[in-house]
């Protein structure tokens, strides 16, 4: 949970424009037409309201209709603008599969995903175009629904390149040497069912449905060849990673991605993101390596924490996100300020604390229902994106005496190598089977 937001807030501008002058009832509103006073307010509020409505409905449809390009130097899914909505799956391959079972698998992978990216359907002949005696390619719900904003990624796991069963795929010479399991650190409590794999897919779109509708037929697609080891939806980002989007709350209340490496910033995707050609090894070049983190909140201890504690915590002002420190949400903490907390999650994640490291976040909060207890099962479905793996070991390892260790728990983790863009008529990690 970390530190992102410039422009105006459409939803809060929808519901300043929206919503009846401070103080005034319904029946307020009745009394003032009754006195004749109702002509200009009707017309101020009536403005207001179709203003929010055809304000909120062109960023729908805008959301609606962007479609993202699959192919490119890098893949889609790290620097595109964070969509609202997530489906993320690990897959393991079937026992005794072989070297060309992955290549058809990821080829196959790359055409529908590149398709589903354009608003297409899977294939050609899709959910009903085709022999109505047989399965269709297509499972149909996203059949009529336009692309959405959907990024589809694909990332390696150290699991693939290596496992019990040896170098099954002739690739473990090549896997990246910093591709390892993290290091267990301290707060971990991680279920191994809903952690790892040889594989990964991150599906992101402004429409739920498009996003489960990518993962269900990417799965499909892979039958007989890989399984789903475990998955998780998303909603509502948690960080940002342009300069037009608002910084975005976490369901601790608190703005989260303020200091964001945002897609702009050239110099800092080259130094933090991206790996560089003079890495090793050579085919992950113009790649990035993925960390996903589950991090269960525990929500109603935090809600009956004070406000003014909260703060302290987390080292930000809650309701405009300005550090303790004083001045507005981008201004640069002032750790010598007594204002805040030597461990608060602020001052220990900050880049100046870090020797300037940096990570590019894509996070999502979840809500999985309640648990056993009655509780909400819910938190942060954290994403970084980083040149080098090391980069997230240094902070979370940083973040080992981090105040708000107190009301999260880490119950799930995975790592994954994800190679660079795809070029037209190549697929995703051809470099890697060169």
């Amino acid at each position: 949970m970390n530190e992102s937001s410039t422009g105006a807030d459409v939803d809060s501008i929808e519901e300043s424009t929206s919503a009846a002058p401070s103080g005034l009832s319904r029946r307020g509103l009745l009394g003032l037409a009754l006195g004749g006073g109702v002509a200009s307010l009707a017309v101020g509020v009536g403005a207001g309201i179709t203003g929010g409505v055809a304000i909120g409905r062109a960023r729908a449809e805008a959301e609606a209709q962007a479609a993202y390009e699959f192919f490119g130097a890098h893949q889609a899914g790290i620097t595109t603008p964070v969509q609202e909505h997530l489906h993320f799956a690990s897959f393991d391959m079937m026992p005794r599969t072989d070297r060309d079972d992955l290549v058809t698998l990821l080829q196959d992978w790359t055409y529908a995903a590149s398709r589903m990216m354009q608003g297409l359907e899977v294939s050609a002949t899709g959910a009903v175009g085709g022999d109505p005696e047989t399965p269709p390619d297509d499972t149909g719900e996203a059949f009529g629904l336009p692309a959405s904003g959907l990024t589809i990624t694909i990332g390696f796991g150290p699991s693939l390149f290596e496992n019990e069963e040896g170098d099954r795929y002739g690739i473990a010479a090549l896997r990246p040497a910093a591709l390892e399991r993290l290091p267990s650190f301290l707060g971990d409590d991680l279920v191994p069912e809903a952690s790892h794999g040889d594989l990964c897919i991150q599906a992101c779109a402004d429409d739920p449905q498009v996003a489960v509708h990518a993962i269900r037929n990417l799965s499909r697609i892979a039958f007989g060849r890989a399984k789903l080891r475990w998955s998780q939806l998303g909603f509502g980002k948690t960080s940002r990673t342009t300069s037009s989007q608002a910084t975005p709350r976490n369901l601790f209340g608190f703005k989260d991605g303020t200091a964001n490496i945002l897609a702009d910033d050239a110099a800092a995707l080259d130094a933090h993101v991206w790996v560089s050609a003079s890495d090793e090894p050579a085919w992950m070049s113009g790649g990035s390596y993925l960390v996903a983190r589950k991090i269960a909140m525990l929500i109603e201890t935090w809600d009956r924490v004070r406000l003014s504690e909260q703060e302290t915590i987390i080292g930000r002002d809650k309701g405009e996100g300005a550090p303790l420190s004083g001045g507005d949400e981008f201004t640069a903490p002032d750790f010598s300020s007594s204002g805040i907390d030597p461990d608060s999650h602020v001052r220990l994640a900050h880049p100046d604390q870090n020797d300037g490291i940096r990570i590019l976040r894509r996070g999502f909060n979840y809500v999985n229902g309640n648990n056993e207890l009655g509780r909400l099962d819910a938190g942060l479905f954290f994403l970084s994106y980083q040149r080098d793996p090391e980069q997230f070991i240094t902070l979370q390892r940083r973040l080992a005496t981090d105040r708000m260790n107190e009301y999260i728990r880490h119950v799930g983790s995975g790592i994954w190598a994800v190679p660079a863009g795809v070029s037209p008529g190549s697929f995703v990690g051809a470099e890697l089977f060169a």
